[in-house]
């Protein structure tokens, strides 16, 4: 994964805006090593007067969200306190784990995720358990 250290931004206008769909971008998510240095780009941002949410718990990091000039909406988020708040990381990708607010809807959204299915190690097949 690349690192950078600035990015430029451009307004261009005239162009229409774009609609969510394939292809489109959601969001830019960015890495703040920590929640001080999250204070500090926030901060940075809103003195440009450019409006900025407060941080906001997403039980797994920290997140701060502002629009570019495009529309483009950007994050950034802590790398604490991770994903092992909930199970060691030996365990992680065992089960569907979610953040509170979400919890009300784990049937509806476990309903809406395809099945994974794991590849077989090599030399191996289905049908060897069928001995």
């Amino acid at each position: 994964m690349a690192s950078a250290a600035c990015m430029a931004l451009r307004q261009a206008r005239g162009f229409w805006g774009g609609a969510d769909g394939v292809g489109t971008v959601h969001h830019v998510a960015f890495r703040a090593a920590s929640e001080q240095a999250q204070l500090e780009k926030r901060a940075e941002i809103e003195a440009r007067g450019i409006d900025i949410t407060p941080v906001i718990d997403r039980k797994y990091f920290r997140s701060v969200y502002f629009r570019e000039p495009g529309g483009v909406l950007f994050e950034v988020a802590t790398d604490a306190p991770g994903f092992t708040v909930d199970e060691p990381a030996t365990a992680l990708g065992g089960r569907l784990m979610l953040p509170p607010g979400y919890e009300a809807r784990r049937q509806q959204i476990e309903d809406a995720l395809p099945a994974i299915r794991l590849p077989q190690p090599r030399g191996t097949s289905e049908k060897m358990s069928e001995v």
